[in-house]
């Protein structure tokens, strides 16, 4: 699937270009990353995790992509853009709020005035996973094992989000409950960014570097911390329906009570998409990825796809 390219601005709306949005991308060493060049407005910075000699790397491979975010915010606090977009390296992810996972596609219609109203947004409408409600922090804090020994695989991040939400919020009450749709890829605003100081982005950082907590442990509390880090109330969850039309520009999406849109997003079988999708389906069928694109854009009447920078 193609999507169209843009002539290269010229220099002095380059520089607008780059003062208004940055994409900050954690990824890791061979990654393709080619399918961002669709986005040829938005300066990018790459980070590869597992590269201690990539131009743009963080001072230790952990916490997933929350090392990333965190060395970028800390990095550009004085010279942010003023929108920011953290997205993962891949282009299609089974958490992409798309019909076929399209990370391009999102991203082409993500609607910046609305980030910039808001302030924060998820990159994620719907409520599948995370919403209304993903962690307990007080009552998974006292949840025996294996839930709460960080060596089992059956380790689950609520059980330490307790302690490490103390650690990094010290002045700042545990909540009961916390939900935010998942999986730690946002649009914020520079402002939003420095309503808290740089120290405190340099604490969390430090706390991830210091966390005894495994790479997948670590970076599940971040993920399900982001949205409190940035601003908002511990249960974040946007009407999904509103989220779609403001965010995306995807109106009259219809979504049940409990926040599932399957009209766009449906959960898929396994957590890593099938080998040749989206060309491919789940049992190695072919399927018309163009056609299945055509239908949504016309069920929701799309006139096709939309970069604002």
């Amino acid at each position: 699937m193609s999507f169209p390219q843009q002539d290269s601005p010229a220099p002095d709306q380059a520089k607008q270009i780059q003062k208004n949005v940055e994409i900050v991308v954690a990824s890791q060493k061979g990654d393709n990353t080619i399918w961002l060049d669709a986005l040829p407005s938005w300066p990018r910075a790459i980070y590869v995790t597992n590269d201690a000699q990539a131009e743009l790397t963080v001072p230790n491979n952990k916490g997933r992509e929350g090392m990333v975010y965190l060395t970028y915010i800390i990095d550009h606090y004085d010279d942010l853009p003023n929108v920011a977009i953290f997205s993962h390296s891949k282009r299609y992810q089974w958490h992409n709020d798309d019909p076929l996972y399209d990370g391009l596609f999102i991203l082409s219609r993500l609607n910046l005035s609305h980030v910039e109203a808001r302030g924060y947004t998820n990159l994620r409408c719907v409520w599948s996973l995370g919403c209304p409600s993903e962690i307990r922090p007080l009552t998974e804090a006292e949840a025996p094992p294996p839930a709460s020994d960080p060596e089992s695989s059956s380790a689950r991040a609520g059980s330490f989000y307790k302690a490490a939400f103390q650690q990094i919020f010290p002045n700042d009450p545990v909540p009961e409950i916390v939900g935010a749709p998942c999986c730690a890829q946002f649009a914020v605003t520079a402002a939003k960014i420095r309503e808290r100081p740089k120290a405190d982005y340099e604490r969390i950082r430090d706390w991830l570097l210091e966390t005894p907590l495994n790479d997948y442990l670590s970076g599940r509390v971040l993920e399900y911390m982001w949205h409190v880090i940035l601003g908002q109330e511990a249960v974040h969850c946007p009407d999904p329906e509103e989220c779609y039309c403001k965010l995306y520009g995807i109106c009259g999406v219809p979504c049940d009570v409990f926040g599932q849109c399957k009209g766009v997003f449906t959960m898929p079988a396994y957590s890593t998409l099938p080998t040749g999708w989206p060309d491919y389906g789940w049992e190695k069928e072919w399927q018309n990825a163009t056609e299945i694109r055509r239908k949504f854009e016309e069920d929701f009447g799309l006139s096709g796809n939309t970069l604002e920078s």
